[in-house]
């Protein structure tokens, strides 16, 4: 059904949903390169307004894509609750954004609508919220998980340490890795993006891993971020697998181009979880995802990036996971051109990652083309953890020299530890105040003895 609002005379009118949601985006450059964005500031501002007075209850009346062809779709309509809908089904989505933002709606209250909100829903409201709106309220709401940590409670802030290497190099990998540690940083896992998708690599990597972490008995987490067809062969190996690691987007046919559906992700599923690794009931999967990979597969179907972006996170909750992150600015200019893009997408992914009930976090992050810099990202960083982000993604130097991008450095992670005042999880917290590495505030202290010794004593990295 189409939709149309008048501003001085002028009728603007939108054919239907999709169109709307496309044009009441913010502008980004995906949109535009789709060519469903709106011409201008007055088109956008036209469609935000018709936006903002249309009822939450006409999104369960018209599919972005049919259900038919799109199993996505369908499952959306399947965890869709009738009941935790009713507190906030007599809305417009401008109310919503009331809604959300009112004192009185608290943790609370935003968790119990999570599965009567649809993506599309979650995605419409952040489209007529400013920043300080959606981190107003994705401060709000937590949400928590466990491995052998706890990550996600309010005020801390956790990292993933990333020590890639260009040629899955052992000695490299574990050199970074140790960088990291002596900042603090590796609290929500110690994860590697590998170079090859080989199983005998995987498995290198996944054991390399373990190693370090039994060693030093950091209460942390590891992982290999292979595909997850990858892990199911190590699992069935016997290899050290701590968490299931895929890329996820928001339609059926994007997935298929990453090699996934659900009924295989259902199987890494299990298979991570038979291990039994972490504490009982421990949460066994991270996915990634990102504004643009629905469209750099064409398969968005006319659907705008950041409403495909909160479509995948119906994915990823399907399967109750330890983390989740938006590589927010990781696939480049071409779908979030400058620093405003990004850190406008970093902020809105957060927030409907949140309402959807994910443990969010963000790889805050640009490619070398991108008319962008690190205080872009410092500026992005800070105001996530005003949003109570869940963890963010560290690098040696802000460099990713496998991946090669630019993402965080280690000194940003302790930049928000001592500044901003977000300690990691508690239980790592405890083991670097025991190490040595900090002082009973959390700050940063001299040569912790144990990681010390562990570089001069490893045969890995030829000390």
């Amino acid at each position: 059904m189409p939709y149309t609002t008048t501003i001085e005379q002028t009728v603007f009118r939108f054919d239907d949903l999709k169109m709307l949601l496309a044009k009441a985006t913010p502008e980004r450059s995906g949109d535009q390169l789709a060519g469903i964005a709106a011409q201008g500031p007055v088109e956008r501002l036209a469609a935000q307004m018709a936006l903002a007075d249309l009822p939450l209850k006409a999104f369960l009346g018209e599919e972005l894509i049919s259900s038919e062809d799109d199993e996505v779709s369908r499952l959306i309509a399947q965890r869709h609750d009738p009941a935790a809908f009713s507190a906030v089904s007599s809305l417009t989505v401008g109310e919503l954004r009331e809604w959300l933002l009112k004192p009185e709606t608290s943790h609370e209250r935003l968790e119990a609508v999570t599965f009567g909100l649809t993506p599309e829903m979650v995605a419409a409201v952040s489209k007529i919220m400013r920043l300080q709106d959606m981190i107003a309220v994705s401060a709000k709401r937590r949400v928590v998980t466990r491995f052998r940590n706890t990550i996600g409670l309010a005020g801390r802030l956790s990292t993933r340490n990333q020590p890639n290497h260009p040629t899955d190099d052992s000695r490299g990998i574990i050199a970074s890795a140790i960088d990291g540690l002596l900042m603090g940083s590796g609290d929500a896992v110690i994860g590697v993006n590998p170079a090859t998708d080989a199983t005998d690599d995987y498995i290198r990597i996944v054991s390399l891993l373990d190693e370090l972490r039994e060693k030093l008995a950091i209460p942390t987490q590891t992982c290999c971020l292979g595909h997850v067809t990858t892990a199911i062969q190590a699992i069935e190996r016997g290899a050290p697998v701590d968490l299931v690691f895929q890329s996820v987007a928001g339609s059926e046919k994007a997935n298929r181009g990453f090699g996934i559906d659900l009924a295989l992700l259902k199987e890494a599923h299990e298979a991570g979880r038979s291990l039994g690794r972490g504490m009982p009931g421990a949460n066994v999967m991270y996915f990634e995802t990102g504004q643009g990979a629905a469209l750099s597969a064409n398969a968005h179907f006319g659907v705008d990036q950041q409403t495909m972006e909160a479509r995948a996170y119906a994915v990823a909750r399907e399967f109750d996971p330890l983390l989740v992150n938006t590589v927010v600015g990781f696939i480049g200019p071409e779908y979030l051109f400058n620093g405003k893009q990004i850190i406008r997408a970093g902020i809105e992914d957060h927030f409907c990652g949140k309402l959807l009930g994910l443990p969010m976090g963000v790889d805050v992050c640009y490619t070398n083309h991108a008319d962008a810099d690190q205080e872009d990202m410092d500026t992005l960083l800070t105001l996530l953890c005003a949003a109570n982000v869940n963890f963010v993604i560290t690098v040696p130097g802000a460099d990713d020299i496998m991946l090669n991008y630019q993402s965080l450095s280690h000194h940003d992670a302790v930049y928000c530890r001592e500044t901003l005042k977000r300690p990691p999880a508690p239980e790592f917290e405890k083991w670097l105040f025991e190490i040595g590495l900090t002082d009973p505030d959390g700050a940063l202290v001299g040569e912790p003895v144990a990681l010390s010794n562990y570089v001069r004593n490893s045969v890995l990295i030829g000390a």
